[in-house]
């Protein structure tokens, strides 16, 4: 049995050791490009200010306190919280299944991004309160201040600058409930954090849906726990010595 486990630890370790680094490359690749574009933000446009690149696309410094395109969801503190422990738990199920044979190498990347994109705005909500002063515009924030930061760890505000207004129009006034309002496709401003989120639960869902249950994780851990138990009664039967009559 043990020849057994060392042959198949040995094949395994090649595609398992690829995936990590594949996994690991990706997450910190979305985490320095999304600090950099945050960084550089924060330091160069003022709250609200806003360059047009093209029509359709623009940088538009916003800072929110919520989650992904800025929406607000209970307190700040608990958020921030609630987004450590799915990261936390999501890395250590990452580790568990990456040297799977059933996990895809798709699958792998799909997590790796959710992980990355959740990781960059915990940055923000866990240092930039400490590391960045907040003034008014026009003023410009600096990194480091010298009379401190605009908050305190773990509730610094989420920095968002990507602005895609695609489309808009007027809703004709004989439209019921929204006749005559101003309708704007798409109107959310976000991070680079949440493409990455976005995508890979897009893709996710769309492609490797199935191989949430595909790919064993809880069912491995019972059956490790059953087998404990049954090496355990095994032994204990071994110890059992027949009595003569």
């Amino acid at each position: 049995m043990s020849e057994l486990n060392t042959i198949e630890t040995t094949i395994s370790r090649g595609p398992s050791k690829g995936r990590g680094l594949m996994a690991l490359s990706i997450i910190l690749a979305v985490l320095l490009i999304d600090q950099i574009l945050k960084i550089w933000v924060k330091t160069h446009f003022y709250l609200g200010e806003s360059h047009e690149i093209f029509p359709w696309f623009q940088i538009a410094f916003i800072q929110n306190n919520g989650m992904a395109f800025g929406w607000e969801i209970g307190s700040k503190l608990l958020l921030t919280l609630l987004r450590i422990v799915t990261v936390g738990f999501l890395i250590y199920y990452l580790c568990k299944i990456r040297n799977k044979p059933q996990a895809k190498t798709g699958y792998t990347v799909c997590l790796s991004l959710i992980i990355a994109g959740a990781a960059g705005n915990i940055i923000d909500c866990a240092f930039y309160g400490l590391v960045f002063d907040n003034p008014m515009p026009p003023g410009v924030a600096t990194l480091f201040p010298a009379d401190g930061g605009y908050g305190t760890f773990l509730h610094g505000k989420v920095v968002d600058m990507l602005y895609f207004p695609l489309v808009s129009w007027t809703w004709p006034e004989w439209m019921p409930l929204v006749g005559g309002e101003y309708f704007l496709f798409f109107s959310p401003v976000f991070n680079f954090a949440d493409a990455a989120i976005s995508v890979g639960l897009i893709w996710l869902i769309i492609f490797y849906s199935a191989q949430i249950s595909e790919v064993p994780f809880l069912r491995e851990l019972k059956m490790t726990g059953k087998a404990s138990n049954d090496d355990t009664s095994a032994g204990n039967g071994d110890n059992i010595k027949p009595t003569k009559d």
